[in-house]
């Protein structure tokens, strides 16, 4: 996969929402706002992709997009429960129908033996649906794990909608 692969992908999500009438966000750590940076490549955008949130302190989450801070605490910023609560908090901010939070460590430090470099957490929510989270140990560099991420973000996106009546 390559950067156009990221564009196609974003070019296809972009047509799903558009014909559902839908728009989507992003709330974004580790891939820094990579995922945006994508759907934004894509001509037209504006009439799917309304904002994105980049918060990569776990201040930023909790002031932006009100993660709280308990679960910030007891679980940690690269969890399901964390990104559950970031696409919740991006959604409501942005009054979108479909959302993706994305929170990782893409390396090369920062690993421990219970989350390696690599493991990387992402949450989808759809409308009333609750949400869907994941974790995913990718390898590769700094650059191909968050590429990876990116990737599987917007994969999972356009799942998503091919599945939702």
């Amino acid at each position: 996969m390559d950067l156009k692969d990221l564009e196609s992908l974003s070019s296809e999500l972009g047509t799903l929402l558009n014909k559902k009438n839908y728009f989507f966000t992003t709330a974004e750590s580790c891939t820094g706002g990579w995922v945006g940076q994508s759907l934004t490549s894509v001509p037209g955008s504006s009439s799917w992709y309304g904002c994105g949130f980049i918060t990569y302190s776990n201040i930023a989450k909790h002031k932006i997009l009100e993660v709280s801070k308990d679960t910030l605490n007891n679980h940690g910023a690269v969890s399901q429960e964390v990104v559950e609560e970031m696409v919740i908090g991006a959604l409501k901010k942005s009054r979108a129908n479909l959302g993706v939070a994305i929170s990782g460590i893409a390396g090369p430090g920062g690993g421990t033996p219970e989350r390696p470099v690599g493991t990387v957490c992402l949450a989808w929510k759809l409308n009333d649906l609750p949400p869907l989270s994941i974790t995913e140990v990718f390898d590769g560099s700094r650059e191909e794990v968050r590429f990876k991420s990116v990737s599987k973000a917007l994969e999972e996106a356009i799942s998503l909608l091919k599945n939702y009546n």
